[in-house]
């Protein structure tokens, strides 16, 4: 998306005050907040596929507004939409993605094909910055996003063509009916509620009261959640002396090697709970070593921690999506959703206190309890 490399530049150029570029962080917060569950449950009820692609369209319309109407205001409304537009994609495209696996017997792809996809969206921020520059040497920020419009809705487009399959209601992940939750205490089926509520009790309920799923959920959450890391990248490698000229290259190594880590976690999909702690474990003691030397050349170890973390959050966003039974998958997932952004908005203020030192507690935290969130997985 060309306009993620220059939109808060824009803001500033519109004459916006940090103050008001951080209330839109806010707003877009806050918003993807709100709609992060409702939206899964949405997904859940209605069509995965459909949420997919009106996540698309939302997200162009937002680009739209921000084109037409480049004020505080519109950058306001146009965050909004854009916040709505990624919950509904949020959880829908992993569950599209795994039920239709799962009905051709191929669940063991999900970790390969869901890295793959990281890896790829990763790699685009290369030339997406490239374009983003040419683009604004032609036509300013609002031929940026008038480009970031038409690849919305290409990709809207193309996500009508994918297929979607719905799994049995009361299904589990092996395909087994568990009627142990199809009773509310009043003794009403789920059949006898509106089709929306029912997806959104039984993906909360699924998430807070099956302890196999909220077990993965926490470390899902924090991992995830520590990506807002990236947003510092390039003022570490400015406060470690690394030269201006070559910031954006320190900042797109990492970038490559989070896709490289990506990439390889459909390899590794099998590593036992121990190894997975023992790689995480490695990639905070990394970070620990880089934010102690403070020096150009901790990028290196910086972008080792990227790419291990990386490899590790795809494999156990896998093993959630393994762990999740019956209907509501879209919604448990988007559970996780919110996790995430909670631990985010938590990553940007501990950072304003500490640095890079609550990313690498976090992480090793994460190493500490993950040998015992995983016990019974099957894998050792």
């Amino acid at each position: 998306m060309p306009v993620y490399a220059l939109y808060a530049v824009w803001f500033g150029a519109s004459g916006l005050s940090e103050a008001q570029i951080s209330a839109l962080f806010v707003i877009w917060s806050v918003v993807g907040l709100v709609v992060e569950v409702p939206s899964g449950a949405l997904a859940d009820r209605f069509s995965r596929r459909g949420a997919v692609v009106a996540a698309g369209l939302g997200q162009a319309v937002g680009y739209a507004v921000w084109a037409l109407w480049p004020t505080f205001a519109g950058f306001a409304l146009g965050f909004a939409l854009w916040a709505i537009g990624g919950s509904l994609d949020s959880g829908a495209r992993e569950a599209l993605l795994y039920d239709a696996l799962a009905a051709a017997g191929a669940q063991a792809r999900y970790a390969r094909l869901i890295g793959a996809t990281t890896a790829a969206g990763l790699l685009a921020e290369v030339p997406a910055a490239g374009l983003a520059t040419l683009l604004w040497s032609v036509g300013g920020f609002t031929a940026v996003a008038w480009a970031s419009v038409g690849t919305c809705l290409l990709a809207a487009v193309v996500a009508t063509r994918l297929p979607e399959t719905r799994p049995d209601p009361g299904s589990g992940p092996d395909g087994s009916t568990d009627r142990s939750t199809d009773r509310s205490t009043d003794g009403r089926t789920d059949d006898d509620e509106p089709g929306y509520r029912a997806a959104l009790r039984a993906g909360i309920a699924e998430a807070a009261a099956r302890p196999a799923v909220r077990a993965l959920l926490v470390p899902v959450a924090v991992l995830a959640g520590v990506d807002a890391v990236e947003e510092y990248f390039p003022l570490l490698a400015a406060d470690w002396s690394v030269p201006t000229g070559f910031v954006p290259l320190a900042v797109v190594a990492t970038s490559v090697a989070g896709a490289a880590g990506a990439a390889l976690a459909g390899r590794v999909a099998g590593l036992s709970r121990w190894r997975l702690a023992a790689v995480v474990a490695g990639a905070g003691a990394a970070l620990a070593v880089a934010a102690a030397l403070a020096v150009p050349a901790g990028m290196v170890l910086v972008a080792a921690f990227y790419g291990a973390y990386r490899m590790v959050l795809v494999v156990l966003q896998a093993r959630l999506q393994d762990r999740i039974g019956g209907p509501a998958r879209a919604t448990v997932t988007s559970v996780a959703g919110l996790a995430t952004e909670v631990v985010g908005i938590g990553v940007f203020a501990a950072w304003a206190v500490g640095g890079v030192w609550p990313v690498v507690v976090a992480a090793l935290a994460v190493a500490a309890l993950l040998p015992r969130l995983l016990r019974g997985d099957g894998r050792g």
